[in-house]
């Protein structure tokens, strides 16, 4: 699905010295490059303060405690997403409340939205999936009007953009109250381990974010609040400075590839191709296709027989998973994500995919679906 040995092969001089760097610094924890990197992300993102932290999953639960939310304050989130965007919710004893997706953009539907607000909603998590951006511009008004706070999932969309009925452009992770990141190796933005990060505007809630990564501390053995133990390592940090250097040209690449599936697909009545929104600058983190009157289980089966690797995201909404079953949501109305759990398939999608690879994985698409 995604290959990083030969996107390491074209930058390995850069990345080899910034290892090298590292090492011979012996600065492993908190070193020069963590700083630099926040700094430069920052820059990038076009936000006051970037939190690194160890994974993505940190940042969210940090950001979901930075909020001062309470057990019992329901969250609401899309069902549709990996599981990390609700477990945080569940770890803290909030109350996860599922919402459904639009069919076309897998995100954050604002009906669903509207409908589930009650006194108790403490946030709103929207999950920028695929690499798609969630329509934030509608969200923001809504939480706003309600005085919510919005922690972007922006852990598939890193690079992409927002644009605005004003024409602002803005990157994906920087609207709301903070902005959530993973750098899984995977990722469009990945590290060579895990990592993550956090993004806000809000200087004291930056403050609070930093403190709560660093066992509530704000000053050494001095402990304010109850905190956790999550840092980027200094390797990491070294590493996504280079790879964040050419973040744009691997965004380009991606979509490069998805130009190449969706003229190979267009004119299959049983496939959908993914729909880019005209307020989001799509960065294809997934390349995942509906499947129309097909067997779909099937389809991976047999691609797989021709070492064309595929994968099912997610066959098991969050909703619906057995660590949430004391939330009774098993039977929540969600039509969409309940359609596209049983009718989504995601091809490889990546940096490195040659015209020749692009054509032998669509036209073996094709001969199977028929």
């Amino acid at each position: 699905m995604v290959d990083l040995k030969r996107q390491y092969h074209k930058i390995k001089t850069e990345i080899d010295a910034a290892i090298l760097n590292v090492v011979e610094s012996t600065a492993f924890i908190n070193g020069p490059d963590v700083n630099h990197f926040a700094t430069e992300l920052a820059t990038y993102l076009g936000v006051k303060h970037v939190i690194p932290c160890a994974n993505g999953t940190d940042a969210l639960q940090i950001s979901l405690m930075a909020l001062g939310l309470k057990p019992g304050d329901e969250v609401i989130t899309p069902s549709y997403t990996y599981i990390a965007t609700v477990e945080v919710v569940a770890l803290l004893r909030l109350t996860p409340v599922f919402v459904d997706v639009d069919a076309d953009t897998f995100t954050m539907n604002i009906d669903s939205v509207r409908k589930a607000i009650t006194p108790k909603t403490k946030a709103i998590i929207p999950v920028h999936l695929y690499g798609q951006c969630a329509h934030m511009e509608p969200l923001l008004a809504l939480a706003g009007e309600h005085k919510i706070p919005v922690v972007e999932d922006n852990a598939q969309a890193i690079g992409g953009t927002y644009t605005f009925t004003d024409g602002r452009t803005v990157r994906t992770g920087s609207m709301g109250t903070i902005g959530c990141t993973s750098f899984f190796p995977s990722k469009n933005l990945g590290a060579y381990g895990d990592g993550g990060a956090m993004f806000t505007n809000d200087d004291a809630l930056a403050q609070t974010l930093k403190m709560i990564a660093n066992h509530g501390q704000n000053k050494k053995y001095y402990h304010e609040m109850v905190g956790c133990n999550s840092r980027l390592d200094s390797m990491q940090a070294a590493i996504l400075r280079i790879k964040l250097r050419h973040l744009d040209e691997y965004c380009t690449a991606r979509r490069v590839a998805a130009d190449f599936y969706d003229a190979a697909f267009k004119n299959n009545p049983k496939i959908i191709t993914p729909y880019r929104a005209p307020y989001s600058y799509h960065v294809f983190h997934q390349y995942t296709l509906q499947l129309k009157n097909v067997d779909r289980d099937m389809v991976s089966q047999k691609l797989a027989e021709r070492n064309i690797p595929s994968m099912i995201y997610y066959p098991v909404p969050s909703h619906k998973q057995n660590m949430l079953k004391e939330y009774n949501t098993a039977t929540n109305y969600l039509p969409v994500t309940d359609m596209l759990q049983d009718c989504v398939i995601s091809l490889p999608i990546h940096t490195e995919l040659t015209e020749e690879e692009l054509s032998f994985i669509t036209s073996n698409v094709l001969e199977i679906i028929g």
